[in-house]
């Protein structure tokens, strides 16, 4: 790089001989030199000049004096670096412009060989700054790219991760949920524009801050879906445990916010959620012009077919076995051994459940009429009738019941 010098001092020969000095520097391009005769002076050659890094400036000058210079260099939005100068005997004057904020000082006469080495000091000391205000430039960047993806706290710490070692491309085992929303394009057929824009805004808004209170990952935004990721890009070792934990979280939101809007008159539809958890091919997809943090493969697949196959249980939280399997404490019901597309082996699903509909009989009931099914027993049909006699409200029992009236048997299903 070259380095730009503003030399402010009234001697007049001063500048013949200090660009014969640095005449070698000056033609190598390392050095570009600027002269003033006093502070003023100065300046106005800065407002000119904003890219000068240092300042070499005498103390005694007419109009404006170095400290007084010093003072207002000291003001500036952009401190520039500043080398004063001053008779060998006025240690006062230096030791102001020390606590002034001076870079360094240098004694007259000058020598020219103490001259060039606290240059080549303070062109170091300037590279570094700039270095140090371009990593916090590009964190800053990254910070408010990544908050749109992460919560705070993740955010930040990529942000400070300056070899991006979370970023790259790499196969992790992850929970994936998605999320959808019934009869979402009707509504946008229909409702004004300005009403979708802010109901939107306020629904993704609101489940994005779910996802970061469970410290997720928002993988993608596609107008009302949402694909979110946990134990990626750092690991989480509970990460089905927060998937499910999320899950009941966004669909109780989600139920919250639908009926607000239906009491505005507005008919929001529920959302679906499905989860899935497995291996996945995760990172920046977009390589250096775009970031787009996201994740593929079959696990994710799944994932978005579990959301889907809601639709036709009647539920609103579907997950696999997987998840399952790896969350803590886990509450459910079984859904059955689903046939989903693009799989050629069946996949056993649950409803996750709260703990106060997991412990009510009904539960319990299912529960046994589910068995019954799974063992080929005649008695399952009757126990679901039972089931769905007491609660017409249960659409997932009304779907087995449904199944076993049409000739079906046992726990597989195949979901169009």
């Amino acid at each position: 790089m070259t380095a730009t010098i503003l030399f402010v001092d009234d001697e007049p020969d001063l500048e013949a001989l200090i660009l014969q000095k640095f005449r070698r520097q000056i033609r190598d391009g390392q050095l570009a030199l600027i002269f003033a005769r006093d502070g003023l002076e100065a300046l106005e050659s800065l407002e000119q000049n904003p890219h000068v890094d240092m300042v070499v400036s005498d103390i005694n000058m007419p109009r404006m004096d170095g400290l007084s210079l010093l003072a207002k260099l000291q003001e500036a939005e952009e401190k520039k670096s500043t080398i004063i100068v001053s008779a060998y005997g006025d240690m006062s004057n230096i030791r102001t412009a020390m606590n002034r904020g001076a870079f360094d000082f240098l004694t007259k006469p000058i020598d020219f060989a103490d001259l060039e080495a606290t240059i080549e000091k303070t062109i170091r000391h300037v590279e570094m700054l700039r270095e140090v205000r371009r990593r916090q430039m590009e964190a800053e960047r990254a910070h408010a790219s990544l908050s749109r993806f992460f919560s705070p706290e993740i955010a930040r710490r990529l942000a400070g991760d300056v070899d991006g070692d979370g970023m790259e491309v790499q196969w992790r085992d992850v929970a994936t949920l998605f999320t959808d929303i019934t009869g979402f394009t009707s509504l946008v057929e229909t409702a004004p524009p300005q009403t979708l824009g802010e109901l939107l805004n306020e629904y993704v808004g609101g489940m994005t801050e779910i996802v970061f209170a469970h410290e997720g990952t928002v993988a993608k935004i596609i107008g009302d879906a949402i694909q979110v990721l946990f134990n990626a890009p750092g690991d989480q070792p509970d990460y089905a445990t927060r998937a499910v934990a999320c899950a009941h979280a966004l669909d109780a939101w989600a139920e919250d916010f639908s009926a607000s809007w239906k009491a505005r008159g507005v008919n929001f539809g529920a959302t679906r959620i499905g989860a899935h958890a497995g291996p996945a091919l995760v990172g920046n997809f977009g390589g250096n012009r775009f970031f787009d943090y996201t994740a593929y493969g079959d696990t994710v697949n799944t994932a978005a077919r579990l959301e889907t196959a809601n639709k036709h249980l009647g539920t609103r939280i579907c997950v696999s076995a997987s998840v399952a399997k790896g969350a803590e404490n886990f509450r459910s019901r079984p859904v059955g051994d689903l046939m989903l597309r693009g799989r050629s082996e069946p996949l056993r699903a649950f409803e996750p459940l709260l703990q106060a509909k997991f412990e009510a009989p009904a539960t319990a009931q299912y529960a046994e009429a589910f068995a019954k099914m799974e063992a080929g027993d005649a008695a399952a049909m009757p126990a679901f009738a039972a089931l769905v006699g007491m609660h017409a409200d249960d659409p997932l029992a009304g779907f087995h019941l449904k199944r076993l009236l049409n000739g079906a048997k046992g726990t597989r299903m195949q979901l169009e």
